[in-house]
């Protein structure tokens, strides 16, 4: 069993940053493939971005990309999402999650096994 927990979130202005982390529970997290997906109100859980398990690859939905960045420490169990030059629209709860899954790019909700909370990014405009 896999326990994830994330931090980091907030409210911020508009083009404001916060960095979320997200500390896994496990042994061999350096095995794990970890995402970060979103959901806000009135929509379906959202894919946002994925690190592959030896950090090699990264992947990011288009609304993100050039403003977030995923990382992964693997010497602390923890995988980053650094988001920058924030919208309104992004608000959202953000969740982390894991896969023992080997992928280079695990972009659905049905790819991963392992689920966090989810901590609260409010962005004001």
């Amino acid at each position: 069993q896999v326990q994830l927990v994330e931090s980091g979130g907030g409210l911020v202005q508009a083009g404001g940053s916060l960095r979320l982390s997200c500390v896994a529970s496990v042994r061999t997290f350096s095995s794990y493939s970890m995402g970060w997906f979103r959901h806000s109100s009135g929509k379906e859980r959202e894919f946002v971005a994925a690190i592959s398990w030896c950090g090699a690859s990264a992947y990011y939905a288009d609304s993100v990309k050039g403003r977030f960045t995923i990382s992964r420490e693997n010497a602390k169990n923890t995988v980053y999402l650094q988001m920058n030059s924030l919208k309104p629209e992004d608000t959202a709860v953000y969740y982390c999650a894991a896969t023992p899954r080997h992928t280079m790019q695990a972009v659905t909700t049905a790819e991963y096994d392992y689920w966090g909370q989810g901590t609260q990014v409010t962005v004001s405009s």
